[in-house]
């Protein structure tokens, strides 16, 4: 290997060594961490983000990379490589070590806040603690530069390339195309699904998910799941990728769906290559095709007939009497209810795009300074009730239910929506390719499946970027038609259309 590039690999292998540590604290803040740690952990993780900030701006760093831009000796994934590290590497130098560890600390202190304030339904408490962190958020994208508006550049962040002039084109199409269709649903009879809200026991619920993770190809020997307030995937490295559920004993559908959801993500990342670690080509492209791969197994898989009729009679196996008298069309339509809810993560497929573009112009607002952030309870009620035309009741259900602010995640949301719309492109492409999915996933074997995934968009890393993917992959740009298309077929049958 060329000596260089062995440096250069080495380097950002420990700067992964040091990311990954703090990605392990902040994993076990969510689960298991005692109260009292509070403080501390705060201290710690700022700590470890300003060694790797050191570490990625380093003098050594930058040296290494400036005599690699120009060596023609590469291969071209190493040119890639080197590329968009040093893209990372000029980002990373627009940020001071001092304002690294501010905002991991407000980051910090700001989760903690959250996390009480949502249990206490009191925004007055996290207020102050958000509007620190978007004002921090504020000075972050004027450190990195924007050509049009300074959403662009945190937007970066989570979907590299991805303008907001393009996303208010996108959710354009969601305001002109989705909003018709479920109004069209909304004037039919709505099917029945009392039964999913019966008293069905955590345990058995927890034994479920794990046999449902199970036949994913989620290898818990790589992995293992917990429970947490709001479910998440985190990893150390393709060799350990955790996934988190939460149950509720009056509501199947949240342990499913977050099962499922889940395993997409962490399919994803058991499925990049430990050759690759630390490096570009062994890290996901983009949090909008990361979203394609959890969506494209909770709901194109997850949510259909075809799943159903594999996993139905296991699901009755662990809870007869509530599902003695149910069908497996009968759980098909109870699953795919389509109807206006006040919880993004338990909302139905279609109307999920709704709180997605309420939480896209609410960001675009603060970060533009029209909206302060002591308005925020009032102004998401009124978008609420304008998008879905239903009351919030209480802070917990509405301003409170995200973790993403207080993880100063903001350009994140509409990663959601594209990696929808990914997911049924890239799904239409697989029943193509792959000979009698439907077939297949009904017999349970999702193998055929994993595999195709594991060659087309996981063993990847960074190679492409999610616009080149969706090309190299489809053969055309992300089109949203192929989520019309998919939805009309569904829910026409579903509702009668």
């Amino acid at each position: 290997m060329n000596s260089n590039y062995s440096t250069y690999t080495q380097l950002l292998r420990k700067i992964a060594d040091v990311q990954n540590a703090a990605s392990l604290l902040n994993w076990d803040q969510e689960t298991y961490m005692p109260a009292k740690s509070a403080t501390f952990r705060a201290q710690q993780l700022s700590t470890l983000a300003g060694i790797a900030h050191e570490l990625s701006t380093s003098k050594e760093m930058e040296e290494v990379l400036n005599a690699l831009a120009n060596d023609t000796s590469l291969s071209e994934k190493e040119k890639r490589n080197v590329k968009q590290s040093l893209k990372n590497f000029k980002d990373h130098k627009k940020y001071t070590t001092e304002f690294v560890k501010e905002l991991s600390q407000t980051i910090s202190e700001t989760f903690q806040a959250w996390h009480k304030a949502k249990e206490n339904n009191d925004f007055a408490s996290y207020a102050p603690h958000l509007e620190k962190l978007i004002g921090l958020k504020r000075k972050e994208a004027e450190l990195l530069g924007y050509e049009a508006h300074p959403y662009d550049a945190l937007l970066d962040q989570y979907e590299p390339g991805a303008k907001t002039a393009d996303l208010e084109k996108l959710f354009a199409d969601v305001r002109e195309q989705l909003v018709a269709f479920v109004k069209q649903i909304a004037a039919k009879p709505q099917n029945e699904d009392t039964f999913m809200y019966l008293h069905y026991e955590k345990q058995k619920q927890w034994d479920l998910g794990i046999d449902l993770l199970k036949q994913m190809g989620y290898d818990f020997e790589a992995g293992r799941q917990d429970l947490s307030s709001h479910p998440f995937t985190t990893n150390f490295s393709c060799e350990d990728v955790r996934v988190t559920t939460r149950i509720n004993e009056n509501d199947l559908n949240e342990m499913i769906w977050s099962c499922i959801h889940e395993g997409g993500h962490a399919l994803y990342e058991q499925g990049l290559l430990p050759s690759e670690y630390g490096l570009p080509s062994g890290e996901y492209i983009s949090l909008g095709i990361h979203e394609s791969q959890s969506r494209l197994w909770e709901n194109n898989v997850g949510r259909s007939l075809n799943y159903w009729k594999a996993n139905f009679p296991l699901m009755q196996q662990y809870f007869p009497e509530q599902l003695k008298n149910r069908t497996v069309e009968d759980f098909y339509k109870a699953m795919n209810i389509v109807k206006p809810s006040l919880i993004r993560t338990s909302a139905d497929e279609l109307t999920y795009h709704f709180h997605v573009l309420i939480r896209f112009e609410i960001e675009k607002a603060l970060i533009e300074g029209k909206l302060a952030v002591k308005d925020l309870p009032a102004y998401w009620n009124a978008k609420y009730k304008e998008y879905l035309g239903i009351e919030v009741p209480n802070d917990t259900q509405g301003v409170l239910q995200d973790i993403h602010w207080s993880h100063g995640s903001l350009g994140y949301f509409p990663t959601y929506s594209l990696g929808s719309f990914y997911a049924a492109q890239f799904f239409a492409k697989a029943g193509l390719e792959i000979p009698n999915l439907a077939t297949e996933i009904e017999k349970g074997n999702m193998q055929p499946l994993l595999s195709w995934l594991r060659e087309k968009v996981h063993r990847h890393g960074k190679y492409y970027t999610a616009e080149e993917l969706c090309v190299e992959l489809t053969g055309e740009k992300l089109n949203f038609k192929y989520f019309m298309d998919y939805a009309k077929a569904k829910y026409g049958y579903l509702y009668g259309l």
